[in-house]
């Protein structure tokens, strides 16, 4: 079956990409770990010892990244609908966390309180801007009522969100639940990409 165009422009551009070559080079799952080291350089959110959950993990870039910086010491768990491959220093679920069993099974994996949980959760998308950024703030939402179940109250949240109608939404409510909240759009998110980052720290007390 031939190509259509637009899916050729794509994967010429994927192709290209300096973010994939050197996710490549450097044994990264995907493009989308040099995100977290960006925001992590400048936010100091992973260090030795942290307990983190990853939400939304395959292929495993964010937990890879996440692994090598909470070291021996700590505590990574990542979970997804999709089937992740062993990452060494993760443990690794499947599940849906809309469910209570997932729930359960994750934080009994945390074994504690989590110093962070990152949400690179992004729904199915259809090319209608509106559907994809309700669903995309359904995700969001869950993101941060499971943060709030999990996190220490010197905890943070990092969760994307995608620019749009839903956007103000989102922010308004995140700093309902945390003290402090900022945007930020890293440089190895793609350029004409509507997604952005929020980072919330320091949940409310509930």
């Amino acid at each position: 079956m031939a190509r259509s165009k637009s899916s050729s422009q794509w994967l010429q551009r994927h192709v290209s990409d300096r973010y994939v070559k050197q996710a490549r080079e450097q044994g990264y799952r995907s493009r989308a770990a040099f995100k977290l080291l960006e925001i992590d350089a400048r936010e100091h959110l992973l260090r030795p010892g942290a307990r983190v959950l990853d939400l939304g993990a395959a292929p495993g870039g964010w937990a890879q990244v996440a692994a090598k910086k909470a070291g021996a010491t700590g505590r990574v768990v990542a979970i997804d609908l999709l089937e992740i491959a062993p990452i060494s220093g993760v443990m690794v679920l499947r599940g849906d966390v809309r469910e209570a069993q997932a729930r359960e099974a994750l934080r009994e994996a945390l074994g504690g309180a989590a110093d962070l949980v990152l949400s690179d959760l992004s729904p199915n998308l259809s090319g209608i801007a509106s559907v994809d950024q309700a669903r995309a703030a359904e995700l969001a939402e869950l993101a941060t009522e499971l943060s709030l179940e999990v996190l220490k109250p010197t905890g943070a949240l990092l969760v994307k969100v995608f620019q749009g109608e839903a956007f103000a939404g989102i922010l308004a409510a995140l700093k309902r639940v945390f003290r402090s909240v900022s945007v930020r759009k890293p440089g190895a998110s793609r350029g004409e990409s509507r997604e952005t980052y929020l980072l919330a720290r320091g949940p409310r007390p509930r």
